[in-house]
């Protein structure tokens, strides 16, 4: 072999080896490119999952609005049930009862719910809204529900009114 020869050889070599850069850097410009677009996929999902998830609790709050103003009527219908319910006037008694009846069943179609509160439950400061501490007549009492002034309701998993309760101290 001459110099001429060797230097041909050597050029090729180092052809071949820019080549293999040019490959290598296309490979990991394929492969940065190919991260980029899964990670743009998963961030596309994740939105897609997010929004899907606050359509669903929309339309499960949208009559919210409705049934927070209905809730005044339906304390009036108890205070209503609860005087009529002293008087002799059994077919009125029956009568209102059976409209309050429905406008509940109406409404607890709709996904609302009653708080289950009753005289000697555990006070909840995430649950309960109290209004007042007595002392308690009891110790027994002491910390715990005396009195439940006003309904708490839910609507679906969410409170929207919190019942009123007194505590004892």
């Amino acid at each position: 072999m001459d110099q001429n020869e060797v230097d041909q050889e050597a050029e090729s070599e180092v052809e071949l080896g820019e080549e293999l850069s040019v490959e290598e850097q296309l490979k990991e410009d394929l492969g940065k490119e190919k991260d980029k677009f899964l990670r743009l996929f998963a961030e596309f999902e994740n939105y897609k999952k997010r929004t899907s998830k606050e359509r669903m609790d929309l339309f499960k709050t949208a009559g919210q609005e409705v049934i927070l103003s209905l809730l005044p009527v339906m304390d009036d219908f108890d205070r209503a049930l609860a005087e009529i319910s002293k008087s002799d006037d059994d077919g009125m008694y029956q009568g209102v009862l059976l409209i309050n009846n429905k406008l509940r069943e109406t409404l607890k179609s709709k996904g609302l719910l009653e708080v289950e509160v009753k005289e000697g439950d555990d006070f909840d400061a995430e649950i309960h809204d109290a209004v007042t501490q007595v002392p308690a007549p009891d110790k027994k009492l002491k910390g715990k529900i005396i009195d439940v002034i006003q309904k708490g309701y839910k609507l679906g998993d969410k409170i929207i009114r919190h019942p009123k309760v007194v505590v004892g101290n």
